[in-house]
């Protein structure tokens, strides 16, 4: 499980289709040391796998086909910029919300306009539209995780939602990199998805135990 608080971005080195999984390779000098093969890192927003190198700051990743078509790992190019987050340990503060790693579709980056004159201390107003699917599943002053970036939604007007970025998470991450039309990894919040599976379920016993065990919450 994840946060959303962005420990560190990283770099893209190469992406590499295969026979079978693409072999993504990120350098990450911040998070040196930290991973062993099998641990868990969240690469904009994507759950992955990590298998260190002999770089001791870059490590690997392998990408299924699945993760290919729901993500926007694949479009990946040599150079850019990504955001890294280690899974939070039991027991710890949850700063951000209950991110889980698992991208439920493809938003499109449309704006982020600085709302003051002075960029080292201005805020800015993030703008994306959300694929139908996940429009329900959306509120105002809800949680939503954009590029595995715990945020805010501060406006609603669907298919668009508008977020309120500070000046830390602005230089912090990998947004002041992204370009309109930009496509950006969307998981919306786990209650969220709860509350419009209850909407559209036919039953109303849906939301057992078992249910909630078989959907990772």
């Amino acid at each position: 499980m994840f946060t959303g608080l962005i420990e560190t971005t990283g770099t893209v080195i190469s992406l590499t289709p295969t026979d079978g999984a693409t072999r993504l390779v990120l350098a990450a000098p911040a998070l040196a040391g930290r991973w062993r093969t099998g641990d868990s890192i969240a690469v904009n927003g994507v759950c992955l796998t990590a298998i260190p190198l002999s770089e001791p700051t870059h490590f690997a990743a392998d990408l299924a086909g699945e993760t290919l078509a729901r993500t926007t790992l694949g479009s990946l190019s040599t150079g850019a910029t990504v955001n890294l987050e280690l899974p939070t340990p039991a027991g710890s503060p949850l700063g951000g919300h209950v991110v889980q790693g698992h991208v439920d579709a493809i938003g499109k980056f449309l704006s982020i306009v600085p709302l003051h004159l002075d960029l080292a201390t201005t805020d800015w107003r993030l703008t994306l539209e959300l694929p139908d699917q996940l429009t329900s599943q959306v509120i105002s002053q809800g949680s939503i995780t954009v590029d595995g970036i715990s945020l805010t939604v501060a406006r609603v007007d669907l298919p668009r939602i508008e977020i309120a970025i500070i000046p830390h998470t602005y230089k912090s991450t990998n947004l002041h990199t992204l370009k309109p039309s930009s496509s950006v990894n969307i998981e919306t919040d786990v209650l969220a998805k709860y509350a419009a599976a209850q909407r559209t379920h036919s039953e109303e016993d849906w939301l057992t135990p078992a249910y909630l065990l078989a959907n990772g919450y």
